[in-house]
């Protein structure tokens, strides 16, 4: 069971990247999501980052969420801004909070602008993470 959460658990990281391949754009420069059985991938060449998402089950349900349209990025921008506080201070405290399911800080720079996709996928998937696991953020 340890081992499945350990496996389940997301790994998501906003770090450089270095991409020798000209994947697909959108018109902001963001390359689009890749959706890999449950790993989903969004980065941006030009701003240096990159967001992985690795969860059973998220694509799926990700699907059946409200459209990235449905939401304003000042809104998107400011939850992930409170979710990822929380998230980060879980992982600093280990012996308060479950280092299975809070193993890595999420490096989100609140002065970047990492564009609509990359913030409605990163507040979809704390959406999805307090729903699967029942834990509030």
């Amino acid at each position: 069971m340890r081992f499945l959460l350990v496996m389940s658990v997301f790994a998501l990281m906003l770090y450089g990247c270095n991409s020798g391949k000209t994947p697909a754009q959108n018109t902001d420069g963001t390359e689009l999501a890749e959706a890999k059985g449950d790993t989903i991938r969004i980065a941006n060449e030009e701003l240096e980052y990159e967001i992985i998402i690795i969860e059973p089950g998220f694509y799926n349900w990700l699907v059946t969420q409200f459209p990235e349209e449905y939401y304003s990025q000042g809104f998107l921008r400011n939850r992930n801004i409170a979710y990822v506080m929380e998230y980060n201070r879980r992982v600093i405290l280990p012996s308060r909070f479950n280092p299975d399911l809070y193993q890595l800080e999420i490096n989100y720079d609140p002065s970047i602008d990492y564009g609509k996709e990359v913030d409605y996928l990163l507040y979809n998937y704390f959406i999805y993470f307090e729903r699967n696991y029942e834990r509030l953020l």
